[in-house]
């Protein structure tokens, strides 16, 4: 058994460890599927260490917002990420705090990169800011309620529960409601983590950007911040889906050190096969237009609500 401040750090390590493989991987696989060799799998640690060695560029405009943000942003993707299963059940900050929690989180990331994006006074920065904000009210609602239709279920929003019971649960955890969900937020996931059709994340085109458009007065060690804490708000996307809709091999608490080591490789094995997913989702798809996204948000919504519906009649009331 694994004391609470060694699974922490250990759980810290892992998320910060394996964010940019599974980036990497996923652009590896976008080449793959693009007929192109693409860049290594490794390219993102090579980046980040490349960006950490390199000083910052700062307009004089800027106040003391532009400089925290990447820091606090980065902070509350990894406070979310303590509040996520990973390889285990037994989270270290489970007692405080639960799926709102984690959304909220989230929110606070994305609201403090949009204002540093308006802090620079840039017109890029202002336009990827509104943009993020567009998509966040549409996002943000139909995240909860996907997952709420599996809470209802458990009768628990505490992540480490959910994904503790479903996983003792087997197969019987599938259930309509629970496949409904689970598309609602595979598109909220293209969303959050600015994939096609939503944003493009390799392009510096004003018509298409919204992430880049809001970390283009970044450089040198703020940008390594900035592009590892999205690279970590990817996985723990990732890992919403495959320890909320998949838990299957997830170590429960108390477990040993060999289980911990399945669940890890498990884990591992998982979050590859969304980021195969949604590399293949996303070179079959083309660029949407801006004014489109509702149409594609609003269907996950729509999902999101079918789910709970399908629970109540599935359940009897």
């Amino acid at each position: 058994m694994i004391p609470a401040l060694m699974s922490a750090i250990l759980q810290i390590i892992i998320i910060l460890a394996l964010s940019p493989l599974l980036s990497g991987i996923t652009k590896k696989a976008k080449a793959f599927f693009q007929i192109r060799k693409g860049p290594s799998i490794f390219q993102p640690y090579y980046d980040i260490a490349k960006l950490l060695r390199k000083d910052s560029v700062v307009s004089q405009n800027v106040s003391w917002i532009f400089h925290a943000a990447p820091i606090i942003s980065f902070a509350a993707v990894m406070t979310a990420g303590l509040l996520i299963p990973i390889y285990i059940t037994s989270l270290p900050l489970g007692f405080a705090g639960d799926l709102i929690a984690v959304v909220y989180l989230f929110a606070l990331a994305r609201f403090f990169t949009a204002l540093a994006s308006l802090d620079a006074g840039s017109s890029f920065g202002g336009m990827g800011g509104s943009r993020e904000m567009f998509v966040a009210a549409m996002v943000e609602p139909a995240l909860m309620l996907s997952i709420f239709a599996v809470a209802l279920n458990v009768g628990s929003t505490n992540l480490s529960y959910i994904s503790q019971t479903l996983s003792g649960m087997g197969l019987d955890a599938l259930s309509p409601y629970q496949i409904l969900a689970f598309v609602a937020l595979f598109i909220i996931a293209i969303a959050e983590t600015g994939r096609i059709p939503v944003d493009n994340p390799s392009t510096h085109l004003e018509l298409t950007m919204i992430h880049e458009a809001m970390i283009l007065e970044y450089s040198g060690k703020q940008l390594a911040i900035v592009e590892l804490g999205a690279m970590t708000k990817q996985l723990l996307v990732f890992s919403l889906i495959a320890n909320i809709f998949f838990p299957w091999g997830i170590a429960s608490a108390g477990a040993g050190i060999a289980a911990l080591a399945f669940a890890l490789v498990v884990y591992i094995l998982k979050i590859v096969i969304i980021g195969l997913t949604m590399a293949a989702v996303e070179t079959s798809t083309a660029k949407w237009r801006l004014f489109r996204l509702p149409d594609l948000l609003s269907i996950s919504l729509m999902f999101s609500f079918l789910a709970l519906v399908s629970f109540i009649i599935v359940k009897g009331g």
